[in-house]
């Protein structure tokens, strides 16, 4: 048995503090009967209905995708293009991306179908490291390094201070490889970034989200995440949210 604002979020419905606020709404029925009290549990076998439709419910799955360049972070493109969902046109079950890299930025991304883990990740203040490596058009002074360290301000607000680490650079082509370590997911955030510095990014790919790495895989590449990694990154998330509430 369990809560069904948990399982209306697992399902995709919404958040689970979304899911709660439609129940209260009178929006929800559990075998026919529009129910509003919050501490109802339902079980596997019972009929779940929001707004008079339905819900699948699934067994949840969780995977990590090298996502390649040129692939559009979402279930469809309304232009045609790949999507990551096509990395798993053999699954039967319906899955989204956890947040999104853009069409020009590689690396590790994760879908699922489990609406309140996915929630969980993205939260704000869940604050999961995300470790991307940058190939840079210039030489960054260090000074402009710091900023970014400290935090750098945006159009949309300041970023919260990023650890930075020149890896390599070139002299000849006036290019830099750097790392750079944020918990924040606003939209292209890394590029403004460097862009606030006056630096282009050239290429970009996350390698890491929080304990998670690429390692054996290749781009297009994709495996199912372990149980005990499920249950480690909800931790992280909800341990990170304790400090933060």
């Amino acid at each position: 048995m369990e809560r069904l604002q948990k399982v209306m979020a697992r399902a995709g419905i919404a958040s689970r503090r979304k899911s709660e606020e439609l129940i209260k709404e009178g929006r929800v029925k559990v075998n026919g009967k529009v129910v509003k009290e919050l501490g109802i549990k339902v079980s596997s076998s019972d009929k779940v209905e929001v707004n008079e439709i339905q819900i699948e419910r699934e067994e949840p799955v969780y995977f990590i995708l090298y996502k390649p360049r040129g692939v559009i972070s979402s279930v469809n493109d309304d232009k045609g293009r790949k999507v990551v969902t096509d990395y798993f046109s053999e699954l039967k079950i319906r899955i989204y991306p956890v947040g999104r890299l853009d069409y020009d930025t590689s690396g590790l991304l994760l879908l699922t179908n489990d609406g309140e883990f996915a929630n969980l990740l993205m939260h704000p203040r869940n604050e999961i490291e995300k470790v991307y490596v940058a190939k840079v058009k210039g030489i960054p002074l260090r000074e402009n390094l710091k900023k970014l360290e400290k935090g750098i301000r945006l159009e949309d607000g300041k970023t919260a201070p990023a650890k930075v680490k020149m890896l390599s650079l070139d002299k000849k082509k006036q290019t830099s490889i750097i790392e750079i370590v944020i918990h924040e997911g606003r939209n292209r955030q890394v590029r403004r970034m460097f862009e606030a510095i006056g630096h282009e990014v050239m290429k970009l790919k996350r390698e890491r989200y929080g304990f998670l790495t690429l390692n054996g895989l290749s781009a297009g590449d994709a495996r199912e995440l372990t149980p005990h990694e499920v249950k480690q990154l909800r931790a992280m998330a909800m341990e990170s949210s304790k400090k933060n509430s």
